[in-house]
């Protein structure tokens, strides 16, 4: 019982001070990098403890991508952060020939490092989702909740369309809302959803627009979206939008 209530106390401080760092929002004086540095150092240690009850659906992207994978493939995760939505792999990840991890943070890094450094075909790099260059043509590239915190995002998902193969697959799961004008069969969110969600979202440096999807669907047309709502720690009335994104390179 001590034990039990030790360690619900120490979620608590981790949870909190996770929680302090988001209300005092991610800084906005320094480049992307030095910001996410700042916003992030300090949130390591209980980063994926908390956001595992915030990240919905990485499991199930990362099964229909996995279902996808030719024999020893070439994998990309941009904004891959401390390598956690790798574990989704399970055995599966023995299977990929070279699995590159790409994140522009040094204190998420380095977790990955520690978390991967068993795994002789995982490469974590420090480097900019906008341009980093794998040694070869790739056969998946994923984003898990990174797209909406990289500012030229046009540019991240141009890269990752063009270090894929023909016939390769891009994975995007993340927050979202639509356009006030969606129609199917794409989910038409209400004026509170849109508002409350990109302003909340925002301050931390995380911005909803309903133009990334937009934009993956008008460059893959060949692709498979889901659309759900997922609850949000300390908020139960709450459901944020995301989605679930899987298309593939002509």
């Amino acid at each position: 019982m001590t034990t039990i209530r030790t360690t619900a106390a120490s979620s608590l401080r981790g949870d909190l001070a996770t929680l302090r760092q988001m209300l005092r929002g991610i800084p906005r004086n320094g480049s992307h990098a030095q910001n996410l540095e700042a916003f992030y150092a300090a949130q390591a240690s209980d980063y994926d403890r908390f956001r595992e009850r915030l990240l919905h659906g990485r499991a199930e992207l990362i099964a229909d991508l996995a279902a996808n994978l030719p024999p020893r493939a070439h994998v990309v995760e941009l904004g891959g952060g401390t390598g956690r939505n790798l574990d989704f792999f399970g055995a599966r990840l023995a299977d990929v020939g070279c699995f590159d991890l790409v994140d522009l943070c040094p204190a998420l890094l380095a977790r990955a490092r520690e978390r991967l450094a068993r795994h002789d075909n995982v490469l974590v790099v420090e480097a900019d989702a906008t341009t980093f260059e794998p040694v070869a043509k790739v056969d998946c590239v994923y984003f898990s909740y990174a797209l909406t915190m990289i500012p030229d995002w046009r540019a991240a998902i141009a890269n990752a369309v063009a270090m894929l193969k023909p016939g390769g697959i891009l994975g995007v799961v993340d927050f979202y809302c639509s356009a006030a004008d969606a129609r199917p069969p794409l989910v038409r969110h209400g004026w509170f959803t849109r508002n409350f969600w990109r302003h909340w979202f925002a301050h931390d440096g995380v911005h909803l627009d309903p133009v990334h999807l937009q934009t993956l669907r008008t460059l893959l047309p060949r692709h498979e979206l889901r659309e759900r709502r997922a609850a949000v720690p300390y908020l139960p009335r709450f459901r944020v939008p995301y989605y679930a994104f899987v298309g593939r390179k002509d």
